[in-house]
């Protein structure tokens, strides 16, 4: 079986298409929820915070600085910062797009017919006849 016809039944699987899918609408659906998180969730709780503004949380490790090269232009040199507000901003969005997804499952889940479930009730063995059996003889005297 040639390469191509491999890659080709692959790409064609039903699991492949659905991953695929899912993966498109999920990007899609996380830079929606990004946008709502940065645009009006943060700024709602910065106001009741008291104006703070999460995306400017950051440890400043160097400061930035500007120095004059042999030129006479001026040359900056950025600050080395550890930018936690951000991370506190992209922990949110997870948040908030897994709290989405759960309840967009929720809602898929009770649109499905539930499954029966039939289970075959298997013979007992000798065994456990016979141990029944000792057991009621047990019981009678």
């Amino acid at each position: 079986m040639s390469v191509i016809k491999e890659f080709k039944e692959f790409i064609s699987k039903g699991n492949v298409l659905d991953l695929a899918i899912g993966v498109v609408i999920g990007g899609a659906f996380g830079k929606i929820v990004t946008s709502m998180v940065e645009n009006l969730i943060m700024p709602v709780i910065g106001f009741i915070l008291g104006g703070v503004n999460f995306s400017e949380f950051k440890y400043i490790l160097k400061e930035g600085t500007q120095t004059k090269n042999a030129s006479g232009a001026l040359e900056s040199v950025g600050e080395v910062a550890i930018k936690y507000g951000s991370a506190i901003q992209s922990i949110i969005d997870f948040l908030i797009i897994a709290f989405f997804i759960f309840l967009f499952v929720k809602a898929i889940n009770k649109f499905k017919k539930p499954e029966t479930i039939v289970e075959e009730m298997a013979a007992p063995s000798n065994e456990e006849i016979i141990l029944k059996e000792i057991r009621d003889l047990l019981k009678n005297k």
